[in-house]
């Protein structure tokens, strides 16, 4: 006898009705994600990174960086919370709310053991899908940083020099990525 699999599909709405316990709540197309507090070296990370990114984009003027957790609302079955994106201006200006501008410049994420399938998997897939023109995967362990673009399903694995020129800028944001893995796992 065939069983019927009854797999809920997560909503935008559904997520409201859950509790605010310091977990991390995600959809990407329909599924739930639930991610505990990150650890100390993975906030270091990030911020290391939204640091370079926020005076890279005060010399550029093209757009603005966020820091998880802030909700970038796709579509009623996606919403993520990147560790951190960059979203444009919205007329020359900073954006009141994320559907201000609908898109982003940039997502990245710094892996966890609780977190790797879906970074490596299921956003990178939505990221591309949404157009996303820079997603970038920071693995701390082989201190490298995968990146994708919605050009190419190919993931680039850099491990030198990160460059990235976002429509509009002058100039490339570069990081160095030894300096910044040093900074992040060994200072």
């Amino acid at each position: 006898m065939h069983m019927p699999t009854l797999r809920r599909r997560w909503t935008i709405d559904d997520l409201r009705d859950l509790p605010d316990d310091g977990n991390r709540y995600e959809v990407i197309d329909g599924e739930l994600f639930v991610t505990p507090a990150p650890a100390l070296k993975h906030q270091r990370a990030a911020f290391l990174i939204a640091r370079l990114l926020d005076d890279y984009l005060a010399r550029e003027q093209i757009g603005e960086v966020f820091v998880a957790p802030a909700d970038v609302t796709f579509s009623s079955t996606r919403v993520v919370q990147p560790d951190v994106f960059v979203i444009p201006l919205a007329n020359g200006r900073r954006a009141e709310r994320f559907e201000d501008v609908g898109k982003l410049l940039l997502a990245v994420e710094v892996l966890s053991p609780s977190t790797a399938r879906a970074d490596r998997v299921s956003k990178r897939v939505m990221f591309r899908d949404e157009g996303v023109s820079d997603y970038w995967v920071v693995d701390l362990d082989t201190r490298c940083i995968e990146r994708s673009t919605p050009a190419d399903s190919r993931v680039d694995v850099v491990v030198e020099q990160l460059e990235w020129l976002p429509g509009g800028a002058k100039s490339p944001f570069t990081m160095d990525l030894p300096s910044y893995f040093a900074q992040v796992l060994d200072g």
